[in-house]
């Protein structure tokens, strides 16, 4: 058997999250019937992480066992001929068995997208929230540096417990304007259910004076979800990359 590693993109807006799901439309279901039709063989596909319904990826990274003798270049060619558009395989890789994108993964990078304009962009709707308030970034970024850390994130996490911890290490909260856009990135070693979008959400209380710089420190320590902000909508929150400890030869880059 080879092990088989894919970095793929998605726009997420048409799809009930990655996880297959009986009668719903998902992007496991159509990579593994794409892969099915190349190997004759259905997968059992694992990804780096499960995005949720709307949620999109620029980097996510999916593995998957076969005993088929195809190359990386063939993986790559023959299953954007077949995938819808809305998904595309950027990258293949033979990876050695033991690899696994989710056990392996050490860290993973998010991206928020806030359409900050007076009037929302007709071409953001789909990937971005809009806020129509000035945000101020210098103040979401002092805010978010209390964030950084090995910490308890309970406060933004959607109907806790949903793990056996909550407790994750943040590496790196960073807000960014270009032009009337907001990005908000946010490196950890794993994260909650909504945690991303929960942050977001609290981040841009503060970039609109509404609470001050001082209150995401608070929330974090309250250890409560209804003291920190909204829940940013699904369609701002994009993975961008999966980091591993290695980079497999063998690979396949798409143009």
């Amino acid at each position: 058997m080879r092990n088989i590693k894919l970095t793929i993109a998605y726009d997420g807006t048409d799809f009930h999250g990655w996880q297959r799901q009986p009668g719903l439309r998902t992007v496991q279901s159509v990579l593994d019937e794409a892969i099915e039709r190349l190997t004759g063989t259905r997968p059992n596909t694992n990804a780096s992480g499960r995005t949720d319904a709307g949620v999109h990826a620029l980097g996510q990274v999916v593995h998957f066992l076969t005993a088929s003798r195809h190359g990386p270049e063939v993986y790559l060619k023959a299953l954007n001929a077949t995938l819808p558009r809305d998904v595309r395989i950027l990258d293949v890789a033979e990876v050695p068995q033991a690899f696994h994108a989710t056990l392996d993964a050490r860290s993973k990078r998010y991206r928020y997208r806030i359409d900050n304009a007076q009037y929302a962009s007709p071409f953001e709707l789909r990937y971005a929230w809009h806020v129509f308030h000035r945000l101020d970034v210098d103040a979401m970024n002092r805010a978010g540096a209390a964030l950084v850390g090995r910490h308890d994130f309970r406060s933004f996490e959607t109907d806790w417990p949903n793990r056996l911890s909550s407790v994750r290490t943040i590496y790196d909260v960073d807000v960014q304007r270009l032009g009337d856009v907001v990005h908000i990135e946010v490196e950890a070693d794993g994260f909650l259910y909504n945690m991303v979008r929960a942050i977001a959400g609290t981040l841009s209380l503060v970039g609109t004076r509404k609470r001050p710089e001082s209150w995401v420190a608070d929330v974090l320590k309250a250890e409560n979800r209804v003291e920190a902000g909204p829940t940013a909508p699904a369609r701002g929150l994009f993975m961008l990359r999966v980091n591993y400890d290695r980079t497999p030869e063998g690979r396949a880059t798409a143009p």
